[in-house]
């Protein structure tokens, strides 16, 4: 009778230390396949542009000739953004801040950076003493298209800028893209005398828009 009680016991006890043996390599597997999802916000945000590091450049062309180009800086600008994405905003330059970068001039000629500039801002082109500013709204977004509200001289326009790209670096976004309008359509249309000289009615404009999220 003991030894059958023994036994018995024995056999309870090794099934119970299985038992406890298998329930907690169960437990060790569901901790090991437990994985943490990273949240991704993306929620809409309206961006800080940093104006002093954002930058307008502009081009315009003699055609066969040769070019002038140069800066103009960012008097407002306000960006909202998607994860890595524009979905809108708008900018606006001070037209009063033109600062030519080329070197097509010649001063033996009267022709120099300070007389381009003067006649750039006068009624000829854009007019600055009635128009001092000039904008971009953005409107829609399709991939790295921004189609938006051009205006320049008080005159409206629909335009798009392409190669749009956004840079996030941390906390810092750089936003590029380029912008070509004809000046004709917003009544900078002074020609030159010279015929053989023809001013393009393309005006190529390129941002760089700079700032934190």
């Amino acid at each position: 009778m003991k030894t059958k009680t023994l036994m018995v016991a024995t056999i309870i006890a090794t099934s119970f230390a299985l038992t406890s043996c298998g329930g907690s390599e169960e437990v060790e597997e569901t901790t090991s396949n437990e994985t943490t999802e990273e949240v991704v916000d993306e929620s809409e945000k309206t961006v800080n542009v940093n104006l002093e590091e954002s930058n307008v450049h502009w081009k315009g062309e003699m055609l066969g000739v040769y070019s002038h180009e140069g800066n103009i800086k960012l008097k407002e600008g306000s960006f909202t953004m998607k994860g890595d994405k524009v979905t809108g905003g708008n900018f606006v330059v001070d037209m009063s801040t033109m600062t030519p970068t080329d070197e097509n001039y010649n001063p033996e000629e009267g022709k120099t950076k300070e007389q381009l500039v003067g006649h750039l801002q006068s009624p000829d082109f854009f007019d600055v003493a009635n128009h001092p500013t000039a904008s971009f709204v953005v409107n829609s977004v399709d991939g790295n298209v921004a189609m938006g509200k051009l205006t320049v001289r008080g005159k409206e326009g629909e335009e798009k800028v392409e190669n749009l790209n956004v840079a996030v670096d941390g906390n810092n976004f750089t936003i590029t893209g380029t912008l070509t309008f004809n000046r004709q359509n917003y009544d900078v249309s002074y020609m030159p005398k010279m015929q053989d000289m023809v001013l393009s009615n393309d005006i190529i404009i390129t941002v760089e828009i700079k700032g934190t999220i």
